[in-house]
């Protein structure tokens, strides 16, 4: 994988909160529902999710940058390219003989085992009789053996329906193992946010990764998202906005009565407190409610009760004109 920094288009030092910025913005633009005619679209959302990944998780990232693991995850080559042994042709571990160490026998033969055993120590911390190295390196030529690895990351999208958001109600979600999950959504939940399960990804030999949930929130027929506000356009006729009226307004939680006063234009916002999305600070945003004054298909009637009659009212006075 390319270097996670390039991928999300970030610098080395960017904090986490531009790290999920960027991320959250590469996965409204690139998820696979928005790009069915562009089939790159999956491969670069799983390489952005995986990058990601790791720069998300404080103990990976720090190792990335130290350069002990690679983009992948993966532990880096011992002396990472720098330093340490140099490498023979072909890229192999470069061998050593007796010319290298000059000045130690002027050209001589010279017995070197006195110089490893004081540069790694003698007895059983040091090189035995074969040149083996401390640690099973098997010598020069040898390599470190690979400690075991724990299983991949799956990455899964659940689409939420968008009330469903809103209340944080738990959601079902089936792992590519069969096995099925309740998943309780945090609060602040919005599209491209992400869920980490832990050990519930592939299973390896130290153990198995996890699984990282994408939430993607379903649009709604009349509901629109405002931060952790729900706005809504509510249709109200022309007798209950000259005369008031009491009427039924759906909310996410379910309708509730709204009071609509004497002589409320269309355009009017009211509030109804708490009826939007959970905040991340533990509190919860309101629904905004814009009446819209709908007049009867049928005009005659209307008609027949204002003859006579005009509003006088400069309407468009503020417009200047």
């Amino acid at each position: 994988m390319a270097d996670p920094y390039s991928t999300l288009g970030v610098q080395r030092g960017a904090s986490e909160k531009d790290i999920k910025s960027a991320y959250r913005k590469l996965a409204k633009e690139l998820h696979p529902d928005r790009n069915k005619d562009n089939p790159k679209s999956s491969e670069r959302f799983a390489e952005v999710t995986r990058a990601y990944d790791l720069l998300s998780d404080k103990d990976k990232r720090a190792k990335f940058d130290r350069g002990e693991i690679d983009a992948d995850g993966n532990p880096a080559m011992p002396f990472g390219g720098t330093g340490g042994f140099r490498p023979g042709p072909g890229g192999g571990a470069r061998s050593y003989s007796a010319r290298d160490f000059q000045g130690f026998g002027a050209g001589e033969e010279t017995d070197i085992s006195d110089l490893f055993e004081g540069l790694f120590g003698r007895g059983s911390g040091g090189f035995g009789a074969r040149g083996e190295a401390p640690g099973g390196m098997g010598g020069f030529g040898g390599r470190r053996q690979a400690s075991p690895q724990r299983g991949a990351n799956t990455s899964y999208r659940l689409k939420v329906p968008f009330v469903d958001a809103a209340t944080l109600k738990p959601q079902r979600i089936t792992l590519s193992t069969g096995n099925t999950i309740d998943l309780k959504l945090p609060p602040g939940v919005e599209d491209g946010t992400q869920m980490r399960l832990k050990g519930k990804g592939d299973p390896g030999p130290a153990g198995s990764g996890d699984a990282l949930v994408t939430i993607m929130v379903e649009s709604h027929p009349f509901y629109t998202r405002d931060g952790d506000d729900v706005r809504l356009d509510l249709p109200i006729t022309l007798d209950e906005a000259v005369r008031g009226a009491k009427v039924k307004v759906p909310t996410v939680e379910g309708p509730v009565m709204l009071t609509i006063v004497p002589g409320s234009d269309s355009g009017k916002v009211l509030r109804l407190k708490g009826r939007g999305f959970s905040s991340k600070n533990g509190g919860r945003g309101d629904q905004l409610v814009r009446l819209e004054i709908h007049l009867p298909e049928n005009l005659t009637d209307l008609t027949e009760r204002l003859e006579g009659w005009s509003d006088g009212t400069g309407v468009r006075n503020r417009l200047g004109v």
